[in-house]
């Protein structure tokens, strides 16, 4: 007879209706692999993310002490009537690894604190414990009074330079690269300060800045250009200095002290846009000449295992540094050997073999970020977890998806829940439970059309179900290119001196295994060129209060015509500006810190969350007023700023683009913190159709979209090229490669084993010559 304990064998969920989710109940299998498939929008991340893990991680988060939880992001409960059997859930998500300078692969895997252990005993000579060699710890020197407690009785001695070894290098901090100021992009030496000489972003003398400025005792009208020696100094390298301003205490900070702490603290690829120009602009970096790059200190980079520093080990490929591991036989550090080996060949397996350990964290893509953070997770003995991946196949080659499916088994097979969201059919295929949402997106969407096996969804009445099976065909004709964009030896990453011509004009594909140097080529030799407009995966900046209409310019002639048709100003149809509800200042929800305590959300009791003063929602345009408009979906917006009372061309013209690149189910108030990283390129991609540039180059576009979405961006891809635009994308599904018109293929494999042009021609060339893996797969996908 079967133990009590073991008739727990699915995940409950009954009556789930976050965000979309429409009453949505579900029984789901544990210890097996399920997929959620559905169009972009049907609700299948807020079935997963939002009410399984989310619940799963508040319940683990409520085991820990209140003061505990204070330092934790605060989880409210999901809208659900009852969740069962759930599981310690663990997310691997696409979200890019933290910016910080300083994060590199080895830091972000525990490859380099393992590395630091082996040299602190192997290396030669001997320098110091681990963290002589972490270039994020520096030496530290002390003299004084040491006090220790014992027993009772405090034991007193004397410390004359006592040293703490670290391994960064001292010139610059551990980052491998100093900075130099250009001071002509800082200020304007012919201004005054008043008159606004910095030009720094965010320096402006109107509001506390100017008193900050006056109060360190620095002439507000004098020109930059004539202060004395001290008074350049204070205005640029002062340090935090306390000081009172019109009775209040404040503290003044040299502008290029405080710049190098909140500017250049960050990775460029995390800034804002008008930040990142300023730093361009301004700052100038080059390698560190003491540490030449390596972050380390001399005495640190002295130590060597077998004529190897730490450096060297760390700019080796991953795939070259476990082979050099493997001849290493040292039985002193045997287990510590057996770990670091594991790790490096879980990279190998996964597909990022390619990498170096010395490679910042922040330059990784999505994709990569997802598969780095499974690597922690592949050695775990942690079983009887719920794993929950949010499209793993981002940026694979369909090579290499072969690869992600057979780790997703192997975690199944060890005993775990794995919850997929995708829209790869060869993913699809290995599930053995499917969760099929929909039929449409956003308020279409939100109900379950399917759930059994694959053969079941195949045969089911189901817009999934329906593509499953898709194949595009090579194209009988290809358009011919209007000219060509030349690149000659190109270097960046691991390309190996490569000379090609871009064909413009035409719809040209970039394909190859990750790693081969696709993005290498494209955002290194094409994107910078006038006229080239690059779309890729980038979060988007803005607060909790930017959404879709306010990121395209939408709200402008909207805002316009209700101020038109009621006889008002503008400014009344803001949120952020004189409409917002006065209570939560425009946002719709209260935030109530709680100290130690969860901070608690709520909506604002006086215009209900929806942010605008009552007064303003009297005025309507077309028998809706303004809440109303932030509350509809693009599709029903395009429709009613098409005609009747509330036509405005202007509007619908922003939608229709929307429209086109499948955001049709997004509301025009939705959050952009909410979006993913395929729905942030379609908007940003919609924002910039407008624009003069001749060349759009698109990194993946197809991310997170469905089977039944790809035929509306390749037709999408079509007008862009018919209107005489020029478009290249960087691309792993076979549809985009059958559909294009022109293919560069990289490889022939990742890393120092790719970075050379396999194929260049047309789709029907590549699948008869059967060149290379990309050959193989597209051949195979067209049945050629």
């Amino acid at each position: 007879m079967a133990h009590t304990a073991d008739t727990h064998d699915v995940i409950r969920v009954q009556g789930a209706r976050e965000n979309n989710l429409q009453d949505v109940s579900v029984d789901l299998p544990k210890r097996r692999l399920t997929v959620f498939t559905g169009v972009s929008g049907s609700g299948k991340s807020s079935l997963v993310f939002g009410t399984i893990a989310a619940e799963s991680q508040r319940l683990i988060n409520e085991t820990y002490s209140a003061f505990l939880q204070g330092f934790m992001p605060s989880l409210a409960r999901p809208e659900v009537d009852h969740l069962e059997g759930l599981t310690t859930a663990i997310i691997v998500d696409q979200e890019r690894m933290g910016a910080n300078p300083r994060s590199t692969v080895g830091t972000a895997t525990d490859a380099n604190a393992m590395l630091r252990i082996l040299f602190s005993r192997l290396g030669d000579p001997f320098v110091g414990p681990p963290t002589a060699f972490a270039f994020n710890v520096p030496t530290r020197t002390a003299s004084g009074v040491m006090q220790t407690e014992k027993g009772g009785r405090v034991e007193k001695r004397v410390a004359r330079k006592e040293v703490y070894l670290g391994g960064m290098c001292p010139r610059c901090e551990g980052m491998g690269s100093v900075n130099d100021f250009d001071l002509t992009a800082i200020y304007d030496a012919g201004k005054t300060l008043a008159d606004g000489a910095l030009l720094v972003p965010g320096y402006s003398m109107d509001g506390w800045y100017g008193r900050i400025f006056a109060g360190a005792g620095l002439p507000m009208d004098t020109p930059v250009g004539e202060f004395t020696q001290d008074q350049l100094q204070t205005l640029l390298h002062g340090e935090p200095t306390k000081i009172k301003v019109d009775g209040v205490n404040l503290t003044y900070e040299g502008v290029l002290t405080k710049v190098k702490k909140s500017m250049l603290s960050k990775d460029l690829e995390a800034m804002q846009p008008h930040v990142r120009r300023f730093v361009e602009r301004a700052v100038t970096f080059t390698t560190c000449p003491d540490c030449d790059g390596t972050r380390l200190t001399p005495e640190a980079l002295s130590s060597r295992i077998r004529g190897r520093n730490i450096a060297d080990l760390c700019s080796m490929q991953v795939s070259d540094l476990a082979e050099w591991l493997r001849e290493l036989d040292e039985p002193s550090v045997a287990p510590l050997l057996k770990g670091l080996q594991h790790l490096l060949d879980s990279f190998t397996d996964i597909g990022l073999g390619y990498l170096s350990l010395e490679r910042p964290a922040g330059t990784l893509s999505g994709g990569e970020a997802q598969r780095t953070k499974m690597i922690r997770h592949l050695g775990s003995s942690l079983t009887d977890v719920t794993y929950v991946f949010d499209e793993p196949t981002i940026g694979l080659h369909p090579h290499d998806i072969e690869r992600m499916n057979r780790l997703l088994v192997q975690l199944r097979d060890k005993g775990n829940t794995v919850l997929v969201v995708e829209h790869k059919p060869e993913t699809i295929a290995i599930a053995d439970h499917v969760v099929d949402l929909g039929p449409g997106a956003g308020s279409g969407g939100g109900t379950i059309c399917f759930e059994g096996d694959v053969a079941g969804l195949r045969a089911s009445d189901t817009v999934t179900g329906h593509h499953l099976d898709d194949r595009t065909r090579v194209k009988d004709t290809v358009r011919r290119p209007s000219g060509h964009l030349e690149i000659r030896g190109a270097d960046t990453h691991n390309l190996q001196g490569v000379d090609v011509d871009v064909p413009l004009g035409v719809l040209c594909a970039v394909t190859g295994v990750a790693g081969s140097g696709k993005s290498s080529l494209v955002h290194g030799s094409i994107a910078g060129r006038d006229g080239v407009v690059v779309i890729d995966q980038g979060a988007i900046k803005g607060s909790r209060r930017s959404n879709p209409a306010t990121y395209t310019g939408l709200l402008e002639p909207i805002r316009k015509a209700f101020a038109k048709a009621n006889g008002v100003k503008p400014a009344l149809f803001s949120a952020n500006s004189e409409g917002g509800c006065p209570t939560c200042n425009g946002a719709g929800v209260i935030i109530t810190e709680l100290g130690v305590m969860a901070t608690v959300e709520s909506p604002c009791e006086e215009c209900g969350g929806r942010r605008f003063r009552a007064e303003v929602l009297e005025h309507t345009l077309g028998g809706k007023d303004i809440a109303e408009v932030h509350e509809m979906s693009i599709i029903e917006a395009e429709a009613f700023f098409a005609e009747g009372e509330g036509r405005v061309p202007a509007a619908q013209k922003i939608l229709a683009r929307l429209v086109d690149v499948g955001l049709g189910y997004l509301t025009l108030g939705q959050p952009l913190s909410t979006l993913s990283g395929g729905e942030r390129q379609r908007l940003k991609l919609a924002a910039q159709m407008s624009d003069a540039g001749e060349v759009y180059v698109l990194d993946e576009p197809t991310t997170g979209l469905h089977l039944a979405d790809v035929e509306n961006l390749l037709g999408l891809l079509d007008r862009l090229v018919d209107d005489g635009r020029s478009v290249v994308v960087i691309e792993h599904h076979q549809a985009v490669m059958a559909h294009a018109d022109w293919i560069i293929d990289l490889g022939p494999g990742a890393g120092h084993e790719g970075g050379r042009v396999v194929f260049e021609g047309t789709p029907a060339e590549l699948v008869a010559a059967r060149a290379g893996l990309t050959g193989e797969h597209l051949a195979g996908y067209v049945d050629a």
